[in-house]
């Protein structure tokens, strides 16, 4: 029997589920991984968010992780909440050999508010931050870190090459707001500098999107991608699980759950596939019942959910990339550049070099 590759997640627990230990645990066996845990800090939460919380000692976080990387060598580790100085120093000796180490140290919640000291943010400085493979941030964390502010996409990239000359070989910074509506994001180091954009700026701000991020890319490191490749299909998960999954009631439990799974569907297929009767088969229902259940949960027909998302990619594309309209086209599925243009046309009032020139 082949055995799974081990992924540890070192981070706090969330008692909603959302974030922390618990969703990690699903995101790394979703994606083909053994996850692996330590836990570092207890919290109490609900839809308000964090009402209190309960640093576990140092020994005990440290234990855990020496007894799983001494008796199941992880692929990678992710760090995600560790709130003390010592625990951080203590956790810096017991990882420092691991192969692929992703950090993402929650700073500041997603609600905004803040849950690191200046003597911890200082401990990630000098004793994790040297030794990431990759480290992610949101945009207000790194000004905290650094202690300047990010407006503009040249303040990012100089924040991004500030936290490279800490030591990590690459960083992630998240949650850019320098164009109304949008989102952007920057992938720096290794070679590599790469703005994203995307409209979707509610969903990817969603409780638990940083950590279940951090997870996937994590995962696919430790399965072997290099790090463009990991980030590109740890963001299709994260479409389908997170940013476009709607949360189920005790009545709506089945809808929901094949609405999800139909997202996670399009995520994997919507370069190849653009019709409702693929995604229906794939989910062994009618076209006609899909029907009923993207309008119940969405008010929206499969269609529309599927142009829907090839257009947010295809918005994303003609903005951060150097694709030529005719590459975005082919690597969206189009059969040829006329039919994108007249796809892009019909969505967004204008061809796709009219909506590239108004960027520029």
């Amino acid at each position: 029997m082949k055995l799974l590759t081990p992924v540890l997640s070192i981070t706090g627990s969330d008692n909603t589920g959302a974030a922390g230990i618990q969703a990690d645990i699903k995101t790394i066996t979703a994606l083909g991984g053994n996850a692996l845990t330590a836990v570092t800090t207890v919290t109490v939460q609900d839809s308000g968010g964090i009402q209190s919380l309960l640093d576990l000692p140092r020994d005990m976080v440290a234990g855990q992780v020496k007894a799983i990387i001494d008796d199941h060598h992880p692929r990678a580790v992710k760090v995600g909440m560790v709130r003390d100085a010592a625990t951080i120093r203590a956790l810096k000796h017991e990882i420092i050999g691991c192969p692929q180490i992703v950090l993402v140290p929650g700073i500041v919640t997603s609600r905004g508010r803040r849950i690191l000291s200046d003597e911890a943010i200082e401990a990630w400085r000098r004793e994790l931050i040297p030794e990431a493979t990759l480290l992610l941030l949101r945009c207000n964390e790194a000004e905290l870190l650094l202690g300047r502010t990010i407006q503009s996409d040249d303040d990012m990239l100089t924040a991004a090459e500030a936290l490279t000359e800490m030591g990590a070989r690459a960083v992630l910074l998240r949650g850019g707001h320098q164009v109304e509506g949008r989102l952007t994001a920057l992938l720096y180091g290794q070679g590599l500098r790469q703005f994203f954009t995307s409209q979707n700026t509610e969903g990817w701000q969603r409780h638990g999107v940083g950590g279940a991020l951090s997870s996937a890319i994590a995962t696919r490191l430790a399965l072997g991608d290099d790090m463009a490749t990991a980030i590109r299909l740890a963001h299709d998960y994260l479409h389908s699980q997170v940013v476009y999954a709607v949360e189920a009631n005790s009545q709506s439990h089945r809808p929901a759950d094949l609405y999800n799974q139909l997202m996670t569907l399009i995520a994997a297929h919507y370069r190849t596939a653009h019709d409702v009767a693929f995604y229906a088969d794939r989910l062994a229902i009618t076209p006609r019942y899909l029907n009923r259940i993207t309008a119940q949960v969405v008010a929206k027909t499969p269609k529309q959910v599927i142009d829907d998302y090839l257009m947010k990619e295809s918005e994303s594309l003609l903005c951060s990339s150097r694709l030529t309209v005719s590459e975005v086209a082919a690597k969206l599925g189009f059969s040829s550049l006329a039919m994108f243009s007249k796809f892009f046309s019909a969505h967004q009032g204008c061809s796709p070099n009219d909506y590239r020139s108004r960027l520029a």
